[in-house]
C-alpha cells in the first residue's frame, strides 16, 4: 500500500466513491466519509494522512469550522476544498482557514490527480520545514497557518491560569507583593512568550489582555490580606477602554493594584497617554515602568507614565556582584529614583545570594527572583527565606 493517504470527505456517496476511485487509480491509499464529525473522529485518533479532499458545505460542521478544527489535531495536512458553487467569499474563507487548494466543480480526473499530488508533496515539505525550524528556532512559527495557530489560541485562552512570584522587602523579611504571570496548559503554547507572539500574529492581544485581568482578578480574593498584586500590561491594553471601565474587572481592586508598562514596548501611538494614566490612578491603580533599562533609551514614556515604581531589568541585575560597571549604573539608578523622582526600585532576577548581597549594599530593598520564590499557582508567604538566609 501506498505511504500517501488521502482522507476523502462528503456527505454524497456518489461523490465520495468517485473521488476515492480515481485516487486510489492514482496509487494512493484512500479512506472516506460522510461527514466531518466522522473525520475528526478518524483525525482523533491519531491516523495519519498526507491530504485532505473535503466538500466545503455539508450538514452539521461548516467547512470554515471544520478547518479549524482539522488543524487542532493535525498541523500540517494539507486540505483540498472542493466546492460546486464557488464564490469570492468563500475562496477568500478557504485560504484564511489554511486551506491547501480550492476546487471548483467540475473538474477533470486528471486535475483532481495533480493537485492532490501537490498537496502531497507540500505535506512532506512541511514536515521537513517543522524538523529544521525545531533545530533552529523556536516560537508560534511551529504551529504552522494562522488556522492552526487560532485554534490553538482558542485552547490556550480557555486552559489559562495565573501564577504569582513574590516580591520581598528585604530589610523586613517580608512579602511586599506579587507579579501575576499569565501561564496556559495548551502544550504549544504554554510558555508566556509563545503566547504573546501568538496574540500579536492574530490580533487577538487585546483579548488576551482582558482574558488576563480576569483570571487575575478572580484570583486576588485568596491573596494574602492588604496583598501588592503586579499586573502586566501591553501597549494594547494601554489603549483598551475597557480596562479604564469602572465595571471591569480589575478596578474592584485597584487600591491593590500595581499596573506594569514595559519599557521594551513605544507607546508613542497612544496619543492620550497622560490622560489615560492619570484615569488610572483615579480609579486607584498605581503605575510602574518594567524592564527599566533594557527597552528605549530615552525617557520619553517613563516621563509621561510618572511611575510610582521602577522595576529594573534582570539583565541589569544578573551577575551585579562580579559586575562594577553594572553596580555602579544600579546604584545611580536606585537614587535617581529614589531620592530625586519619589519612586520606589524593585530589582528583578535576584537568583544568588551575592547579587542579593551587593544589591542590599547598593541600597536596593524590594527583591524578585528565584532566590526567593518561583512563580506558582499559590500565594507564597511562608519559608520564603530558608533559600535566602541573612547570611
Amino acid at each position: 500500500m501506498s505511504e500517501n493517504k488521502i482522507l476523502v470527505v462528503d456527505d454524497e456517496e456518489p461523490v465520495r466513491v468517485a473521488i476515492s476511485r480515481v485516487l486510489s487509480r492514482a496509487g494512493m491509499a484512500v479512506q472516506g466519509v460522510e461527514s466531518a464529525e466522522a473525520a475528526l473522529t478518524v483525525l482523533q485518533a491519531g491516523k495519519a494522512f498526507q491530504a485532505v479532499v473535503t466538500d466545503i458545505n455539508m450538514p452539521g460542521i461548516h467547512g470554515d469550522e471544520f478547518l479549524k478544527l482539522i488543524r487542532e489535531r493535525d498541523l500540517d495536512v494539507p486540505v483540498i476544498v472542493i466546492t460546486g458553487n464557488p464564490t469570492l467569499e468563500s475562496a477568500m474563507s478557504v485560504v484564511q482557514y489554511g486551506g491547501f487548494r480550492y476546487l471548483s466543480k467540475p473538474f477533470s480526473n486528471d486535475e483532481l490527480v495533480e493537485v492532490v499530488r501537490s498537496a502531497v508533496g507540500m505535506h512532506h515539505l512541511a514536515l521537513l520545514k517543522r524538523r529544521a525550524l525545531e533545530l533552529c528556532e523556536q516560537g508560534v512559527w511551529l504551529i504552522g497557518d494562522a488556522a492552526g495557530l487560532d485554534a490553538h489560541f482558542d485552547r490556550a485562552l480557555e486552559e489559562l491560569w495565573i501564577a504569582f512570584q513574590p516580591i520581598v522587602k528585604w530589610s523586613e523579611q517580608s512579602v511586599y507583593g506579587y507579579e501575576a504571570l499569565v501561564r496556559s496548559t495548551e502544550p504549544t503554547l504554554n510558555n508566556p512568550g509563545l503566547l504573546l507572539e501568538a496574540a500579536e500574529r492574530l490580533g487577538r492581544m487585546q483579548e488576551l489582555g482582558r482574558a488576563i485581568r480576569r483570571s487575575v482578578a478572580s484570583c486576588i480574593p485568596a491573596a494574602p490580606e492588604a496583598a501588592t498584586i503586579f499586573v502586566n500590561l501591553h501597549a494594547i491594553d494601554v489603549a483598551d477602554d475597557d480596562l479604564y471601565s469602572e465595571s471591569s474587572p480589575l478596578s474592584a481592586f485597584a487600591q491593590q493594584i500595581v499596573l506594569e508598562i514595559t519599557e521594551r514596548a513605544s507607546l508613542h501611538r497612544i496619543g492620550d497617554l497622560r490622560q489615560r494614566i492619570d484615569k488610572l490612578r483615579r480609579l486607584g491603580f498605581r503605575i510602574a515602568v518594567d524592564d527599566l533599562g533594557a527597552g528605549y533609551a530615552g525617557l520619553a514614556s517613563f516621563s509621561q507614565l510618572e511611575p510610582d515604581i521602577a522595576k529594573l531589568d534582570m539583565s541589569l541585575i544578573r551577575g551585579i556582584d562580579t559586575a562594577p560597571k553594572k553596580a555602579s549604573i544600579v546604584r545611580s539608578m536606585i537614587s535617581v529614583c529614589r531620592e530625586d523622582l519619589g519612586t520606589s526600585v524593585v530589582c528583578e532576577g535576584v537568583e544568588t545570594k551575592a547579587e542579593r548581597d551587593t544589591l542590599e549594599g547598593l541600597g536596593a530593598d524590594l527583591l524578585q527572583g528565584y532566590l526567593f520564590g518561583r512563580p506558582q499557582r499559590e500565594f507564597q508567604s511562608s519559608n520564603l527565606f530558608a533559600a535566602a538566609p541573612l547570611s
